[in-house]
């Protein structure tokens, strides 16, 4: 396969902003075609691209000429349109969270997985060189033992009618902004984490939690402190403190492509490590394609990011209003 043929289930923002002009950057991949269920939409935002537009899913699921599909549609319909893909043959790449469900997002891994097609949640910080070389200063020791680890994502309000604020759409801030911290939790702890506690508010008026906030905790005792919101003064950073030292990220979660990350290390002093711009978008296609290639669902940490995020909310519910 030279190429990646990717279909596009959507036209959602996400797709417009970042997604679509990555993926006709990226050599090994070739927009084929962009269904909607408005014709002219999908012919607008095809246009761009030189795509195919495709009135309808379901009728961009059947053509022969898609070798994968990118599933950027409201979280609440993730779930359907994945599976569907799935059992057409197409690889899929699906906007976080995979699902609202523990159950339902277990199933699509093991489709996957059965079929021998690549199943990905478009999780992009994760695919940032500043991460590994984070993780390289905690494995070498710099900070000492790991003592606690702390992250935060939350964004300033959105226009009313957003659909992160309709629970029929999959809203909320746990399944928008909640993903970020449990995920770089997991990606610096390991997938032993134990919740300890959970709190979801609701802003009033509001039919979806706002905010939230968690506390885990690791085996060997370090703790694990998240926040996450809708309403927020904005932040995107993690802190991993150690018996000698910590580590600060800031812009850890969206840095834009060009940003020149800064990696604080504070000790006896403070030090800061600059490094080189990276495009955690371009590097996420790249691993996408690579997995279409092996024809092998590579997002291990799927399903436990999903098991968290599920013990998070049945925690918190006794406590929202």
């Amino acid at each position: 396969m030279k190429t990646v043929r990717i279909g596009v289930l959507g036209c959602a923002d996400i797709a417009r902003r970042r997604m679509l002009p990555a993926m006709a950057a990226e050599p090994g991949i070739t927009i084929a075609a962009v269904a909607s269920r408005d014709s002219a939409r999908a012919g607008e935002l095809a246009g761009r691209f030189g795509a195919r537009p495709v009135t309808g899913y379901a009728e961009l699921l059947e053509r022969d000429d898609i070798d994968a599909v990118y599933v950027p549609l409201p979280a609440a319909l993730h779930a359907r349109w994945t599976e569907a893909a799935l059992r057409a043959g197409k690889h899929v790449l699906a906007e976080k969270p995979l699902t609202t469900s523990l159950a339902e997002s277990r199933r699509l891994i093991a489709l996957a997985q059965e079929s021998g097609l690549a199943l990905m949640e478009n999780v992009m910080f994760i695919h940032h060189s500043q991460h590994d070389a984070v993780r390289k200063l905690v494995w070498d020791g710099v900070i000492g033992e790991l003592r606690a680890f702390h992250a935060a994502f939350a964004i300033p309000r959105l226009p009313d009618d957003d659909i992160r604020y309709v629970p029929e759409l999959g809203g909320g801030a746990l399944w928008d902004t909640g993903v970020y911290p449990v995920r770089a939790a997991l990606h610096f702890l390991g997938d032993n984490l134990q919740v300890l506690g959970a709190m979801l508010t609701q802003e009033p008026g509001r039919r979806v939690d706002t905010a939230g906030s968690a506390l885990l905790r690791t085996p060997e005792g370090v703790g694990v402190q998240l926040t996450f919101g809708l309403d927020h003064g904005y932040r995107s950073a993690y802190e991993i403190w150690g018996s000698q030292g910590r580590i600060t990220v800031e812009r850890a979660f969206t840095p834009p492509a060009d940003h020149r990350p800064l990696i604080r290390v504070e000790r006896r002093g403070v030090e800061e490590i600059s490094l080189s711009p990276d495009d955690q978008v371009a590097a996420t296609l790249r691993a996408f394609t690579a997995a279409v290639r092996d024809g092998a669902a590579r997002d291990s940490v799927c399903v436990r990011q999903a098991e968290l995020l599920h013990e998070l909310r049945e925690r918190a519910l006794p406590s929202r209003p």
